[in-house]
């Protein structure tokens, strides 16, 4: 699976790391829940050490959540409490459970795949007509220029995950030739810029 043992080896670092910028993740949520009923199956894809599924949980009937990382997984479960609806599970997008879900989300994950249509494809057949997929993607070619250059060096060293370059409008546009309606977008935060997309499924 991509980048399993990178994110293996960062994933204790990576559940005691605060969130950078708190307002603008606060408001992604704020506008994920807007799209959220109590009868809906959703599906999380990369979901890290679960934070974000565990705050959407109480917001569905039952969310599943993936990552492809399974010392991240191992975290997210070690903080499960009282959430009966909520389920952790090792895959990526093309093992995730097959669904129909209501509603994909995908959160700082899309650039982190090399294969982003066929990824896309396996979201758009997750999901029952007229669901959404919901995603927040940072574009680095919208970026500015030394945080372009110095991702492929600290990929050379092991200190980074592969990331896709890609700007804002391909996103957009490839998550419309995916088969989707995009619904609503935004850009929080500004630096680097992380595109928040909601699209329906056609």
């Amino acid at each position: 699976m991509q980048d399993a043992t990178f994110w293996d080896r960062a994933a204790a670092r990576y559940a005691k790391s605060p969130i950078r910028d708190m307002d603008a993740y606060e408001h992604t949520l704020a506008r994920v829940s807007a799209y959220l009923r109590p009868d809906m199956r959703g599906l999380e894809l990369g979901c890290g050490t679960g934070s974000t599924a565990l705050r959407l949980a109480p917001k569905v009937a039952e969310l599943t959540a993936t990552d492809f990382s399974p010392a991240m997984i191992d975290i997210a479960r070690g903080k499960i409490t009282d959430q009966h609806n909520l389920d952790f599970v090792v895959a990526d997008p093309y093992h995730a459970p097959e669904g129909p879900f209501d509603v994909v989300m995908a959160f700082n994950l899309l650039h982190l795949l090399p294969n982003l249509e066929s990824d896309l494809a396996q979201i758009h057949a997750r999901l029952r007509p007229g669901g959404y997929l919901i995603s927040k993607s940072v574009c680095l070619r919208d970026a500015q220029l030394w945080i372009r250059m110095i991702i492929p060096v600290l990929r050379a060293i092991g200190k980074a995950p592969y990331v896709s370059v890609f700007d804002i409008a391909t996103l957009d546009d490839t998550i419309r030739r995916a088969g989707f309606e995009i619904l609503e977008t935004g850009v929080f935060p500004k630096k680097p810029p992380a595109r928040f997309i909601v699209a329906r499924r056609i």
